[in-house]
Order: structure tokens, then C-alpha cells, then sequence
């Protein structure tokens, strides 16, 4: 049976609604009551998984899911060892560099030497600093980035800013953008290579529905 890991969070609506277009319906995990980490479509042609987003590539990389959906940012972070089968084009936010309104800063580059970023992408942070050639501490951080420059624990921050509304609600503004991220689908490797579950027919349906 195909295996879909899908990720928990701002993407899964619209997950659901991609692959519902193409008659795989696994609607039942937007359900306030829900409970259920894995589900079957009605139809018995495929299952899905619900997990968080950092472990769609996972499930993916080891084979538990020959389908995933996940944001470029995770990819970037976690570098798994998946195919990368196509740009869903929703989900679109960027992953930036922010400090302080009252700082003064208009780029990361105005950042003093060995300052402090606190991120939870922390080989984004440092590769980002490391083309620049400005030595910096990526201080990790998983719960509310904002807070390292409130609390004056970090000089700046690393994270992902959608309306840009929570840094401006914060006191924060964008230095720089790393990058551009989007919901991609990913397939583990070999049953993509194999066509495992019939997996390029239900690409290609994807493609045909998907957002150009």
C-alpha cells in the first residue's frame, strides 16, 4: 500500500486538499477530535501518516513512506537523502536574518564579530554566516526565537517569516532573506527508482493538479 508521511502544522491543510484532488482523502486529520497518526484513504489505495514536519524526510529516507510532503526549509536543514520530486508552490514563506528595530542594523553583514544568532536552523545559520565570513554563535533554539534579542540573549535571529507580522509585533525587522521556502513532494529513493506502489502514476497526477 502507498505510505504518505504527512506533516503536522501550517502545511497540512493544504496537503490534504492536493492530495484529495486526485482522490486520495485523508481529510479526517483536520478533525479537532482527531487522534490518529495514520489513516487510510476510504478507497484502501494508500495510507498516510501524520508526523511532525521535521520528520517527513525521515520516514521518507528510510522507506516507512514513499511519499512526503515538507517544506524546502526542512530540506535545507536536515539535508536527508531523498528524491526531490516536485515544488508544490504553497506554503510560500523565507527563511531570514533578524535583529532589533532599535539596533540600527540594515544588514547581517553590520552584525559585530562573534555575535550571537539564536536559530533552530543551524546549519542554515551557519553556512548563511560562513559565506559571509563573519564568525558568529548559533545559539539553538526551538521554542520562540523572538525572544533572544528581547531578552538580549542573542544579537540577532535565524527563522522562518511568513507575514512578517510576529517580528514586527516583537520589535524585530529582517536584515536579510537566506532564502525562499515552499512545500515540496519528496519520494524515498529506491521506490522511486522501482515505481514502487505505482508511485509515478500518483506523481503525475500531482503534477496535473499542482499550481504552476
Amino acid at each position: 500500500m502507498l505510505t504518505i508521511a504527512l506533516p503536522k502544522g501550517a502545511l497540512l491543510k493544504d496537503s490534504i486538499c492536493l492530495l484529495k484532488s486526485i482522490g486520495l482523502d485523508f481529510s479526517g486529520f483536520l478533525e479537532p477530535t482527531n487522534r490518529q497518526l495514520q489513516m487510510p484513504d476510504p478507497t484502501g489505495t494508500a495510507r498516510a501518516f501524520l508526523v511532525r514536519a521535521q520528520d517527513v524526510p525521515v520516514y521518507a529516507e528510510y522507506g516507512q513512506a514513499q511519499l512526503g510532503i515538507v517544506g524546502y526549509d526542512v530540506l535545507k536543514e536536515k539535508r536527508p537523502q531523498v528524491a526531490q520530486v516536485m515544488d508544490l508552490k504553497f506554503g510560500r514563506c523565507r527563511l531570514s536574518v533578524a535583529a532589533k528595530r532599535s539596533s540600527h542594523y540594515q544588514s547581517a553583514l553590520e552584525l559585530p564579530p562573534h555575535s550571537r544568532v539564536a536559530s533552530k536552523f543551524i546549519h542554515c545559520a551557519h553556512e548563511f554566516f560562513a559565506q559571509l565570513d563573519l564568525p558568529v554563535e548559533i545559539i539553538p533554539l526551538y521554542g520562540s526565537v523572538e525572544l533572544g534579542p528581547i531578552t538580549g540573549m542573542s544579537e540577532a535571529i535565524v527563522d522562518l517569516v511568513s507575514t512578517g507580522r510576529t517580528l514586527q509585533d516583537n520589535g524585530l525587522i529582517e536584515l536579510d532573506v537566506l532564502f525562499e521556502s515552499t512545500a515540496r513532494l519528496i519520494a524515498h529513493p529506491l521506490s522511486y527508482r522501482l515505481d514502487t506502489y505505482r508511485l509515478h502514476h500518483w506523481i503525475e497526477q500531482l503534477r496535473s493538479v499542482a499550481v504552476v
